[in-house]
């Protein structure tokens, strides 16, 4: 905070009574700094990380402008254009605008993937002041004819290296080119790498640079601590430090969407009230998850780091990192859900040995040693319920003849001959066994049946088959066959048999494959 008030920034009297019904008293340093700039018409330039009150920096200045050239907000064409990357943090900057223009008799939109068009293309067709949007739904809707950016005087990009990381550079370039030329710009970014830079100095004239702390750099407030843990025991340890009752509200970051949905499934059978949100979730869904956990009913929040720039809920007390990020930068962003407003925070990460290697790049941008805490001991961690195992096949009885009814046959496979005829084998009777025969011929499943019935005779495994006719004629042993003589060269109607061409396919001589002459 910073020992100038609001008043003293220059803000208009429905602003200030706007901001003490909020209990906001004292502007924060990017706050002191931008507003001055913004109400002189410049493009501003502003590198802060998130929690610092970007959104005021810019909302305050936008509404008091709009408000004093007065007018009324045309169909289709919006007058300012704040363009967000995630739905969440849209939704927020919408709510923001609603808290501070009350009063002002400005009309606010809000475009955002995830929601049906035609309510969004009712709020345009009645005319909007102020447009918040997400850069793809603001595109569909342009090329549906439904918005123009042609009277857009404010054009203002927020977490725009969030954009570039989410794929959305070109979309963005477009919408610009689309905005008027006459307008005032401007970008806010927690970091700046040279995409953001290249973009900054193609749209921003002679911007004010605004850099509160060097870029990557962590907020203050909050306390750091990393655990060095196997990935097995991740949801242990997680349990284990929601025990205790200052964790109070818990934010918790996973890498993937599956795993967001499985830590959050674990903690809700364990106890812990929990939501779980991430782009796979309908807008709906996200945002009943949001209230959910900003009004107590759920203790923690599992999210994914497409929600970590759209997430301001006050009292966050921990944020948990269950996996790394895969870049440095999302660290950061992740950390800034609390300490918010002036707030503390503590910060908890969970690295396993394949993680070791994004623990040294956040520490390399962040510029500072995390502190390592110390792990539980195993047998103070709760035990984890054991995977349930598959059930055993019960053997067979050895004895076919405890069988019930019928032989079991396998799926096509053809009837005995006794099953086709319908007749009853020994021992179809309940629980009788087989009878066996017990005679010259051995202990056959043909019983007295004389050798001369079988297929084959008496043939011996060793023997050569006799013809299927059951006679004496043979059919030789491949080995006993004389050889195999050359093939005529004519046919039977006396013409010449077609010869081969020795030669590769695709031309070029040489043994190969070749066609018929």
């Amino acid at each position: 905070m910073t020992d100038v008030s609001f008043a003293d920034l220059g803000l208009s009297e429905p602003l200030l009574r706007a901001l003490n019904a909020a209990n906001y008293t004292h502007p924060t340093p990017i706050q002191a700094r931008t507003i001055p700039a913004l109400l002189q018409g410049r493009d501003v330039l502003g590198i802060a990380q998130t929690g610092t009150g970007k959104t005021a920096a810019f909302a305050l200045p936008v509404l008091q402008q709009l408000a004093q050239q007065g007018g009324r907000a045309q169909p289709k064409s919006p007058r300012a254009l704040v363009l967000a990357p995630t739905r969440e943090l849209a939704v927020q900057i919408g709510r923001s605008f609603d808290t501070y223009g009350r009063g002002l008799g400005l009309r606010l939109g809000m475009v955002i993937g995830g929601l049906g068009f035609g309510r969004q293309i009712e709020t345009l067709n009645r005319g909007v002041d102020i447009l918040v949007a997400t850069p793809g739904r603001l595109l569909d809707l342009m090329e549906r004819g439904n918005v123009r950016l042609g009277q857009v005087t404010f054009l203002v990009l927020d977490e725009a290296d969030r954009m570039f990381d989410m794929g959305f550079i070109r979309d963005v370039r477009r919408i610009v080119a689309s905005v008027a030329k006459q307008r005032q710009t401007l970008l806010f970014s927690a970091t700046m790498p040279a995409d953001v830079a290249k973009l900054a100095s193609e749209i921003l004239r002679d911007p004010e640079r605004v850099e509160i702390a060097p870029q990557g750099r962590t907020v203050e407030r909050i306390d750091q601590g990393v655990y060095f843990v196997n990935a097995a025991a991740k949801r242990a340890l997680l349990s284990h430090l929601l025990a205790d009752a200052d964790l109070e509200r818990v934010i918790v970051f996973t890498r993937t969407k599956r795993g967001a949905n499985r830590v959050a499934e674990a903690l809700d059978r364990s106890g812990v009230p929990s939501e779980a949100i991430h782009g796979n979730k309908s807008q709906n869904a996200r945002q009943r998850a949001l209230d959910s956990f900003s009004r107590g009913r759920a203790r923690v929040l599992v999210a994914t780091d497409l929600a970590a720039r759209g997430i301001d809920v006050q009292g966050v007390t921990h944020v948990i990192n269950y996996e790394l990020p895969a870049d440095a930068e999302s660290y950061v962003h992740r950390i800034g859900r609390t300490a918010r407003a002036g707030a503390s925070g503590i910060a908890i990460s969970f690295v396993d040995g394949s993680e070791r290697g994004q623990l040294k790049s956040i520490e390399r941008l962040t510029n500072q040693r995390i502190t390592v805490l110390v792990t539980p001991a195993n047998e103070d961690l709760p035990q984890q319920a054991a995977p349930a195992q598959p059930r055993q096949r019960e053997e067979r009885p050895d004895d076919r003849g405890e069988r019930r009814g019928p032989p079991r046959r396998h799926r096509g496979q053809r009837p005995q001959h006794h099953e086709a005829r319908g007749e009853r084998r020994h021992g179809d009777h309940q629980g009788e066994r087989p009878h066996r025969h017990h005679d010259e011929h051995g202990d056959r499943p043909h019983g007295n049946r004389p050798h001369g019935d079988r297929l084959h005779g008496n043939r011996f495994h060793g023997d050569r088959p006799r013809s299927f006719e059951g006679g004496q004629r043979d059919f030789g042993d491949y080995r006993d066959r004389a050889p195999e003589q050359p093939r005529s060269q004519e046919r039977p109607d006396g013409q010449p048999r077609p010869q081969w061409k020795k030669r590769r396919f695709g031309g070029g001589g040489g043994r190969g494959r070749g066609r018929a002459a």
